[in-house]
Parts: C-alpha cells; structure tokens; sequence
C-alpha cells in the first residue's frame, strides 16, 4: 500500500495570487508545526517542492525522518502568469471574462504568461507518479493547487469537485492506494 501525506505549507499571509512567487513560509506558530510533525509517519519520506516557503516547512517536519528527496519543481503551486501577486478584484476590473472563466471553468484557460488548471494536473500527476517509487509513506509538502491537482488525478473528481475543498495552512491531506486504486484517508486535517 502506498501512503501519500499531503502537507500544506505554513501560511505567507499574502493577500493575493501567490503562485511561483518565493514568499517565505510564517513558522512562527510552533505548537502547530509539533501537532503536524507528530501527526505524520516517523518513518517516511520527505519531499517539497522548490519554493522556499515549502522547502521550510519541510525542514521544521525534517525530524524524526531520515530520509529527505530533492526539492521537485513539480510540485510547485500553479503558476499565474501576469496575474502573480495581484488581488482577484484587480485584474477582474481589467478583464473580468478572463479571470471569471480561469476559476469558473477551470481546464485549459490560462492567465497571460501562466499555466492552466489542465496544465498543473499534468504536472503533478507526472511528479505522483514518478515519486511513488519512494513508498509507501511519502510526506509531500506543496502548495494548495497541487493538493487539490493530486486530489483531482488520484480519485478521478472533476476540477469543479475538486475546488469544493479547503485546504489550510499546514493542513494534512492523506491518499492511499491499494490494489483497488486510490482511495482519499482525511481532507484537509489540522492535526
């Protein structure tokens, strides 16, 4: 059985698109950051993605685990293009069909210069794949739209169903698959 431990990274508290932008991680909350560690399997594998607010959560989670991969671009949040670091209402007053349709119909709309919903999936599902290989417990820290991207592609929900989840800060989303497929354990726990 393969153990996939989903982990949100701590909160950057930015009030905006934030996706390939490298906004550093608040770990100010100590209690949580040990609730989260103690949560997780001693023994699994630890992986983030390359954004340095991933890459310190992962460090805080780093003990008791041993065995730590190297940061996985793949894993990054999705990209927003000409929309990065800017509010939803600031660019829907410059082009409210756009936008309303890149989170209304999410699939193969994309912002200026980012990436699709389709696009993240393909993504993720490509960096799930290759990393189930390093099983059974893997401790992925990444983004809120990779989260949901592995939600998407490993229990065959639509992009609508998908974005019908919270997933919060240092948040933990647990998948297992068995011979009979994929199967969601919790969504979005706050240990």
């Amino acid at each position: 059985m393969m153990r996939l431990h989903l982990v949100r990274h701590g909160p950057t508290h930015a009030k905006a698109m934030v996706g390939w932008t490298d906004l550093p991680a608040d770990l100010s909350d100590t209690a949580a950051i040990a609730r989260l560690s103690a949560h997780l399997p001693s023994h699994g594998t630890l992986i983030s993605s390359d954004l340095s607010r991933a890459i310190a959560t992962a460090d805080a989670l780093a003990s008791p685990r041993r065995l730590r991969l190297p940061h996985d671009p793949a894993l990054r949040e999705m990209h927003f293009g000409a929309w990065e670091m800017r509010g939803f209402a600031e660019v829907e007053a410059e082009d409210p069909a756009h936008i309303r349709a890149f989170w209304e119909t999410p699939g193969d709309i994309s912002p200026p210069g980012g990436e699709s919903w389709n696009q993240i999936c393909a993504r993720v599902s490509n960096a799930l794949a290759r990393l189930q290989a390093h099983g059974p417990d893997l401790i992925v820290v990444c983004h809120f739209g990779a989260i949901l991207a592995a939600l998407q592609t490993c229990l065959g929900l639509t992009a609508q169903q998908v974005f019908s989840h919270k997933i919060d800060n240092l948040s933990v989303t647990a998948l297992h698959r068995t011979d009979a497929g994929w199967q969601a354990g919790t969504i979005n726990q706050r240990p």
